[in-house]
């Protein structure tokens, strides 16, 4: 991709809306633009950085053996009436038609997915399954002001799965837990499982939760054993600030805040009762089909990584995420014929980048050399390659890792061994 070309330039000024990092770093570096208050439109950077999130999420549900469909965002109310979350499902964005009738503008699938899974009869033969999608959910949420970390309409992978028993809910439910610390660990986050209640799905939850001052939750973490979300803890502990410790049965217990970036949920027969889902046992008999769902926020795994990953300077993206792999910037030259051989070079490691994660070349030329610097830091992509007359003399080019200060002139031949 040339820079030049590329929709979305850097500004130089935070947006003066914003008050989250991730969402100032993101609009500053040209990812996304905010079009409301919880609303982003992503451009052309952030659709791959996006994408590449959902690849890596998809590949580890195709490995566990779910199967990927895809949902509408927009439901009948009746549904809703049915589990009694139309009225009582606080952040529940309503629609009314013009011909009067009302729909659901889903934050979840439970009442989509439980009458897919119900369309013909089941045998406990055709238990367990799971079925996933990678969708845009809606919450009409009363305070949008952590950019990528809440907002009122996101992106997000929901599973649900179908069992005939609670052995082999619990096997599946260990089974994606398992799947979910792979995800998180590609995308290059550390994810800590946290056991926390279950709101309006079931008693209790997992949640996976990334440690940054950007977090909305308070965790405890004990030296060994289950952190726990702040609302299972004793209310004598809940004024405890993090970066702080505290003991409590016998355990001493490090507070932190942090950012929710996914949760897993047995819902056993809540949803499958209402709609009649059940399936035929091997005696015969009907039995209710048990539920685990499982939810990942792609975009807020993309506001979480900048708000762990970033510098006074800009983004740091982990190398399997960042839209491009290398950041190219030739420097102009008055000696002509070093100017071609400096262009010439640039647009070969930029083709040649193409199978090795990718390039950018910052081909404008209006823009002086340390603005093309200030832009790649911002960017954040994992390698810099500069290329000037000063490096060709020395025999190759600059090369830079973001998260490091140090340079080394590499032979040209050798940037992508």
């Amino acid at each position: 991709m040339n820079q030049s070309q590329l929709f979305g330039g850097t500004l130089r000024e935070a947006p003066k809306d914003e008050v989250s990092t991730n969402a100032i770093l993101l609009t500053r570096a040209g990812f996304i633009h905010k079009l409301m208050a919880g609303a982003y439109q992503y451009l052309p950077l952030g659709v791959r950085v996006l994408r590449k999130i959902e690849d890596i999420i998809r590949e580890e549900m195709d490995a566990v053996g779910a199967q990927e469909i895809l949902m509408p965002a927009l439901h009948p109310k009746e549904n809703w009436e049915k589990t009694g979350r139309f009225h009582g499902f606080d952040a529940l964005f309503k629609v009314v038609s013009h011909f009067d009738s009302e729909f659901a503008l889903a934050p979840t699938h439970e009442e989509s997915v439980v009458p897919l899974a119900g369309r013909s009869s089941l045998s406990y033969k055709d238990l367990p399954f799971g079925l996933y999608q990678l969708q845009t959910k809606f919450r009409d949420e009363p305070r949008a002001k952590s950019g990528l970390l809440r907002g009122r309409e996101f992106r997000m992978k929901d599973l649900y799965s179908f069992h005939a028993d609670e052995v082999s809910l619990d096997e599946y439910y260990e089974k994606i837990a398992a799947s979910y610390a792979r995800i998180f660990k590609r995308c290059g986050l550390d994810a800590l499982r946290v056991k926390a209640s279950g709101g309006t799905f079931s008693k209790f939850s997992d949640e996976f939760q990334t440690v940054t001052d950007a977090g909305e939750d308070i965790i405890f973490i004990p030296e060994e054993g289950d952190a726990l979300n702040r609302e299972l803890v004793p209310e004598s502990l809940h004024e405890s600030e993090s970066k702080t410790t505290v003991e409590h049965d016998g355990k001493k217990w490090r507070v932190e805040r942090a950012a929710e970036v996914g949760n897993i949920f047995k819902l056993m027969s809540k949803y499958s009762k209402p709609f009649g889902l059940t399936y035929t046992a091997e005696d015969g008999s009907q039995k209710d089909v048990l539920m685990g769902c499982y939810g990942i926020g792609s975009s807020r795994i993309m506001g979480t990584i900048v708000e762990v990953s970033h510098d006074k300077n800009g983004i740091i993206w982990p190398e399997a995420v960042a839209p491009f792999k290398y950041h190219i910037i030739p420097v102009a030259s008055k000696d002509n014929s070093k100017m071609n051989e400096i262009t010439k070079l640039a647009s070969q490691l930029h083709e040649e980048a193409e199978s090795h994660g990718g390039a950018l070349l910052d081909d404008r030329a209006d823009i002086s050399v340390g603005e093309k610097f200030a832009d790649a830091d911002l960017i954040g992509l994992p390698i810099r390659v500069v290329i000037s007359e000063k490096t060709l003399d020395k025999g190759g080019v600059e090369v830079k890792s973001r998260n490091s200060q140090e340079t080394e002139i590499v032979a040209s031949r050798d940037i992508f061994k």
